[in-house]
């Protein structure tokens, strides 16, 4: 059988649902640790605007990461736009919005660059392109940025194929961070 975009992504959907829950929280907190040093390394003393997302309960849970990176750097999180999105600050009360997806306030202001952009994965090809949830949103959003971030790509569960199954609009990252392993462009 060939391997498609649409059967890898039910593949890894199904991996990351059926992943074991009793170290959870250690899995995160591996995550997070990892996300943490590969922006701090990257910044250096420099203060970043950087896109987060606020994770469903299937994503890695990067919010240890965004409640510490807060502090140092600007934080955006995507406020939804039709079939995309626009960033917004990030700022509490957080609203439950389509899809189950937490949203802060909406804001006039038109942010347009960002230094890293913190992208959820379901799975990811050969060429670090991701396979997401097959909306298209994050694909529609960095397609109207004029400059392209750092681009980091988080799992909860490694998944991975060597063969090339995105398409050529389809995002790819710098770096992808797992709990257990990290793959960054070039060293593969």
């Amino acid at each position: 059988m060939t391997l498609t975009k649409n059967v890898f992504r039910q593949n890894c959907l199904k991996k990351i649902k059926k992943s074991s829950q009793h170290n959870k929280f250690y899995k995160n907190y591996l995550l997070n640790k990892k996300l943490i040093d590969e922006i701090s390394a990257y910044a250096g003393k420099k203060r970043l605007k950087i896109l987060f997302y606020y994770p469903l309960p299937f994503e890695a849970d990067i919010r240890k990461s965004l409640k510490i990176l807060g502090k140092k750097h600007e934080v955006f999180i995507p406020f939804m736009e039709g079939k995309s999105f626009k960033m917004v600050p990030f700022r509490l009360p957080l609203k439950k919005k389509n899809f189950g997806v937490f949203e802060a306030g909406n804001t006039i202001k038109n942010i347009n660059k960002i230094d890293i952009a913190i992208v959820p994965a379901v799975g990811v090809d050969g060429k670090l392109q991701r396979v997401g949830f097959g909306k298209g949103m994050y694909d529609r959003f960095f397609e109207k940025l004029n400059k392209k971030p750092y681009t980091i790509f988080t799992q909860p569960e490694f998944c991975y194929t060597k063969k090339l199954i995105c398409d050529a609009y389809d995002v790819s990252c710098d770096v992808l961070i797992t709990p257990r392993k990290t793959i960054k462009r070039g060293t593969l």
